[in-house]
């Protein structure tokens, strides 16, 4: 039985079950698209061609009622796109109308910093309010790294998404609301068995992995906090007072970049080998991953092992954003 009652109704349905096909979460579209079938059915009830009335319309009202066109327009935008690539005749919105993230440099850590990082976050005290602080940061970060996550990803991850017997992480809370599975090192799936012996101690009934003292995840706040700390007293001296300023995120560019170098070492072709890494760090489109490249030094990648004509067809998709 359809979720929807307007005469768009199979093709709503038909659309999210080909997001859902490819990795998407329903609950992302369905309050848009339950949204825009009400308004349809009351507005253009024999409507059953997505026409640019319709979807300026639907949009103006939303923008009035709720002030927001992020929700509706990027939802909108979908739907037209899904019913053009099967040869409807549909209107899709102009990507102008979908909200724009800010581009960032991200900073990417030498060797000798990442270590002098790493070896901080070990030393970390826990406090009144968190007194397991020196158990989970350790892992906290060394997961988020050693497996190219994004910080909500390796954050709030639950114990049952974690397996201790295969080292798979099924990554669920994903920007895109795309699910994929992960797989740890054999040192890293050594270190979060250890810790796991000792979560079960302090972590009570928590579902989450690594569970702040209240059973919940840490908040974004929190975890910058302790990995901030951590930074400062890395690389903070009498000549460098002032640290470079971070975030937990350039973890994940320190991985891409390292994954990337090591192909290179290979003689791998980077153009061959960024859809195992786009897929593997849940990019949604080839161009996230391709932006790497850029990062990396210039001796290294004026090779053959980049066909630069390819990357700089991508770069003009590129932006990536923290999340």
């Amino acid at each position: 039985m359809s979720r929807f009652s307007s005469a768009f109704a199979l093709k709503l349905e038909a659309m999210l079950e080909y997001r859902t096909a490819r990795g998407y979460k329903e609950k992302s579209y369905i309050p848009a698209l339950k949204k825009f079938d009400k308004f349809c059915l009351a507005s253009f009830p024999d409507a059953d061609e997505l026409t640019s009335e319709i979807v300026h319309t639907w949009i103006d009202g939303e923008i009035y009622e709720n002030c927001s066109i992020a929700a509706p327009a990027t939802v909108i935008r979908q739907f037209g796109k899904y019913l053009a690539a099967v040869g409807e005749n549909a209107y899709v919105l102009p990507e102008r109308f979908t909200p724009k993230r800010s581009k960032f440099t991200p900073y990417i850590f030498t060797d000798g910093e990442l270590a002098a990082l790493f070896s901080e976050i070990d030393r970390l005290k826990p406090t009144k309010k968190e007194p397991f602080i020196s158990e989970i940061a350790p892992v906290l970060f060394r997961l988020i790294y050693t497996c190219g996550l994004r910080p909500n990803e390796g954050r709030t991850i639950e114990r049952a998404n974690v397996n201790l017997d295969t080292g798979e992480l099924f990554i669920s809370n994903t920007k895109h609301s795309k699910e994929r599975i992960v797989v740890m090192s054999d040192d890293m799936l050594s270190m979060c068995r250890t810790y796991d012996g000792a979560r079960n101690i302090f972590g009570g009934n928590s579902i989450y992995f690594f569970p702040a003292n209240n059973g919940e995840t840490f908040t974004s706040t929190q975890a910058a906090g302790m990995f901030n700390k951590a930074w400062a007293k890395a690389v903070c001296s009498p000549g460098n007072p002032v640290p470079q300023s971070i975030r937990i995120y350039d973890l994940r560019h320190r991985f891409a970049s390292m994954r990337l170098n090591l192909w290179l070492d290979e003689g791998c072709d980077l153009m061959v080998m960024l859809p195992y890494l786009r897929t593997y760090m849940g990019h949604n489109k080839l161009s996230e991953t391709a932006y790497y490249i850029h990062l990396l030094p210039e001796n290294l990648v004026k090779s053959s092992a980049v066909d630069w004509e390819a990357f700089n067809a991508l770069l003009p998709e590129v932006n990536v954003c923290p999340n």
